[in-house]
């Protein structure tokens, strides 16, 4: 029975959703778990100094192919140059030094990259429609993301090109992320935008709550944050991220050469909108805003 290892800069919890995607892209590709497939799951739970030794121990443990979120990738790459890697990424796979090509990536590694900050700009777009001019919105980053500082530039980008003033908040512990939301009031700041991050994904709810303690409309990157009750989000859906993930490692357990499989891109994008949230800051989305949604969560 071939043993897949998943490795992972966060924690279980707020993943099961995704690890049900990836078991389902599994199943589509014909293993199921416990009856011709095993799962070896490593998680950091957002400390990126702890996966270099969770690769290290996939990598002895011997698995047939490792699926690693971008940090973690990272971690595994410098591990195995034998062992297939598929890895999920919202940062530019080439510039991370995972592959140096993304029609025919060669070597071990292939995946799924989702072009994550090339979406700060939209996301920023969006979240405008509702923060009035001449307000400032904040970026919140933990510096300790490996694509931190590409954000940062794509956000800047934005802002000059739609004439809006940033400030950059960084925070890489929880007291960090509370004086964050402190200083943005001090900054008299009228959106947030909260980074990707592994870090943040496990403290999703405790962000959200602080937002709305604050009263900050804030806008996420993926759907799970609104559905936990922030205001909004957009971003590739991550379920279908991890079933396509996972199509490519039931390809690979089938023969196919992880060099041989182009980097793919997500399927499926998605606008998410949380009215309960627009109610309790007293907005009001604009109708063609609410058009464009995937998703509106009453």
């Amino acid at each position: 029975m071939p043993v897949v290892g998943f490795l992972n800069a966060a924690s279980p919890e707020e993943y099961k959703p995704f690890v049900a995607g990836f078991r389902r892209g599994l199943s589509e590709a014909g293993y199921v778990e416990g009856q011709n497939l095993a799962i070896e799951f490593r998680w950091a739970e957002g400390h990126y100094d702890r996966l270099p030794a969770l690769a290290t121990d996939l990598v002895r443990r011997r698995v047939a192919v490792i699926a690693a979120n971008a940090p973690a990738a990272v971690a595994a790459k410098a591990a195995t140059d034998t062992i297939p890697i598929v890895f999920t990424t919202s940062i530019d796979p080439i510039k991370l030094g995972l592959v140096s090509s993304l029609n025919r990536p060669a070597g071990n590694i292939t995946g799924i990259s989702t072009i994550g900050v090339q979406l700060w700009a939209k996301r920023l777009e969006l979240l405008g429609q509702l923060v009035p001019r001449p307000v400032a919105i904040a970026l919140l980053l933990n510096p300790k993301y490996p694509d931190g500082e590409v954000i940062s530039r794509e956000v800047q980008e934005g802002a000059r090109t739609l004439d809006r003033q940033i400030h950059i908040l960084n925070a890489s512990t929880t007291g960090e992320i509370e004086s964050a939301f402190m200083d943005l009031a001090k900054l008299h700041v009228g959106g947030l935008l909260v980074g990707t991050d592994a870090f943040f994904n496990s403290q999703r709810e405790w962000i959200v709550a602080l937002a709305a303690r604050y009263a900050i409309p804030a806008m996420y990157d993926f759907r799970d944050s609104a559905v936990v009750g922030g205001l909004m989000s957009y971003g590739a859906s991550l379920v279908d991220v991890y079933r396509q993930a996972a199509n490519y490692v039931g390809k690979i357990l089938k023969g196919e050469k992880p060099g041989n499989l182009p980097i793919q891109q997500p399927t499926k994008y998605e606008l998410v909108i949380n009215l309960k949230a627009v109610k309790a800051l007293g907005l009001q989305v604009p109708a063609t805003l609410l058009a464009l949604a995937d998703e509106v969560i009453e």
